[in-house]
């Protein structure tokens, strides 16, 4: 049986097996995802590294933790999730009725995970689906072989095919899934191949979650305090080597502290992660690029660069063989070079001075809507300014990443950084449909205006539209 038979055949069984979940099972589902992933702590440690060259603390905080933080929250707050909400009417011909919004599950979903946080953004979506009693399918990354692998063993070991199956391979198997008419398809990965996705949901009128990316800038201007700024930027930009959807990708730098952030920068980056190209090169603290095609692309962004006119600030070192890049800053970058007309997803850090905010909101808004914006400042009129006139999937203040680890906020994009929401509740309610219920008795005050319109029933009516 081709791969392809054998998607359908999953599919279909996964369909026909479509009922009602109890609670108490959703619960158990959870439970036994939390028990494996304790069990299998340090094989999920060790696949990152085989795949990403991924620090065990980078994978406990930006993998593991966050994926248990996940299913914590929808353990303790599943009943909550799934009680009806109650609603009130809005017409005085409804005064009889009751409202309310019953959660159901979309059906059988599809979750295509990226490679850069494999287990995070795989398993993170699926703990979603799970609370909100959906079969799922789920595609994970062909880049990332040991953790796709460890992925489908956990599946296997948890999981019946008629309730959640893995299928790992290569784009064929993607669109062999993309072909099949599911409820919900979720999302994770490049605005190119979101609008694959999207087309591919059309056909079927499927409901959709992307999460994409983009170019994420962040404002730094003369009030910032910069040992602060310095220390989180660094963080930011160089987990996972900065292939991250949500990596602070350029800086808006006030033209009077430009010149002590790079010096700070660059300490604080020769402070981390070594002195010397030597040091840096075998640093337990940095990631490496997940493979040499990727490793080529930034090359190119980083010498287009130079060519261009852009000044290496700091940085600038490099080794194929292992899939090393240093982490980079680079100087006196304009807005047409093509560093600053891609996503970078790498640890390359462009740097553009500013005289005014209004410069900064001139740049912003004629690119498309990032993911995320940055800003650090101490100046409330600085930070209302950038707030009121750019738009963006969430704005940090003073902080870099962590919107992504808070489960109360909605996570997602706008436009081309994508739509739909998740994290917590709102993930929790990607996977559902919120279905309006309405509830009579005998006695119904709409009756007043059934036909046949009597002279009586038309001033009934006039009455309610003038004035209810």
């Amino acid at each position: 049986m081709n791969h392809s038979n054998n998607i359908n055949s999953t599919f279909e069984s996964q369909r026909k097996a479509i009922g009602p979940i109890p609670i108490k099972v959703r619960l158990q589902q959870l439970v036994k995802l939390e028990e494996w992933i304790q069990s299998h702590h340090q094989e999920i440690v060790d696949s990152h590294f085989q795949d990403l060259g991924k620090p065990k603390p980078e994978v406990d905080l930006a993998e593991v933790w966050y994926v248990m933080s996940e299913i914590k929250l929808a353990r303790k707050k599943l009943h909550q999730w799934m009680s009806p909400k109650r609603k009130g009417v809005s017409t005085i011909t409804l005064m009889t009725a009751q409202s309310w919004v019953h959660l159901e599950p979309k059906g059988v979903v599809l979750i295509i995970s990226p490679w850069n946080f494999p287990f995070n953004l795989t398993v993170g979506p699926l703990v979603s689906a799970l609370a909100a009693g959906n079969r799922v399918i789920i595609k994970p990354s062909e880049m990332t072989p040991n953790v796709s692998a460890l992925i489908e063993q956990m599946i296997s070991d948890l999981f019946e095919p008629d309730f959640v199956s893995v299928f790992i391979g290569n784009s064929e198997v993607a669109q062999s899934l993309l072909e099949l008419p599911f409820n919900h398809i979720f999302f994770t990965g490049s605005p190119a191949v979101g609008k694959i996705v999207m087309r591919a949901a059309a056909n079927y009128l499927s409901s959709i979650t992307l999460e994409l990316g983009g170019k994420s800038p962040t404002i730094i201007d003369e009030t910032a305090h910069l040992d602060m700024t310095v220390k989180k930027l660094t963080w930011g930009k160089c987990l996972n080597a900065g292939q991250s959807c949500i990596a602070p990708d350029y800086i808006l730098i006030h033209h009077s502290v430009k010149d002590a952030f790079i010096e700070k920068m660059s300490h604080r980056l020769n402070e981390v992660f070594g002195s010397t190209m030597e040091k840096k090169i075998s640093s337990p603290d940095f990631g490496r690029i997940v493979n040499s095609h990727h490793w080529n692309r930034i090359n190119s962004l980083l010498e287009d660069a130079i060519d261009e006119g852009a000044t290496l600030a700091h940085g600038g070192g490099k080794n194929e063989e292992n899939k090393f890049f240093e982490p980079s800053l680079l100087d006196n970058v304009t807005s047409d070079m093509k560093i600053m007309n891609e996503e970078i997803f790498g640890p390359l850090l462009p740097i553009i001075s500013f005289e005014s905010i209004e410069d900064c909101l001139a740049i912003i808004n004629t690119r498309p809507k990032p993911l995320a914006l940055y800003m650090f400042s101490n100046s409330k009129k600085n930070i209302e300014n950038v707030i009121q006139h750019t738009s963006s999937g969430g704005m940090v203040i003073n902080e870099v990443n962590s919107h992504f680890s808070n489960l109360e906020l909605p996570f997602g994009g706008v436009n081309t950084s994508g739509f739909g929401k998740t994290h917590g509740y709102e993930g929790f309610l990607s996977f559902s449909n919120e279905r309006a219920m309405l509830k009579n008795g005998r006695l119904s005050m709409i009756s007043l205006v059934f036909p046949p319109y009597t002279n009586w029933t038309k001033k009934i009516i006039r009455f309610i539209t003038r004035y209810l």
